[in-house]
């Protein structure tokens, strides 16, 4: 299983990024300006630098309590 994800949708700059995922196969949550992005695990991959990596796409933002 990959260890890397590519991540679809969300903020601008986020999108197309490839993260570390630790544990594979979990949600992912980004810290992002004072609050949370968050991708859930599809099962589509695509090959970055050589490398099958797993798509993670955005579903969600929270913001952090103050």
């Amino acid at each position: 299983m990959s260890t890397k994800a590519l991540l679809e949708d969300g903020p601008e700059e986020l999108a197309g990024t490839v993260v570390p995922i630790v544990p594979p196969g979990q949600e992912l949550k980004i810290p992002h300006r004072g609050g949370y992005e968050h991708y859930k695990v599809t099962t589509r991959h695509e090959e970055i630098e050589q490398e099958k990596v797993t798509v993670y796409r955005w579903w969600e933002r929270t913001e952090t309590a103050e």
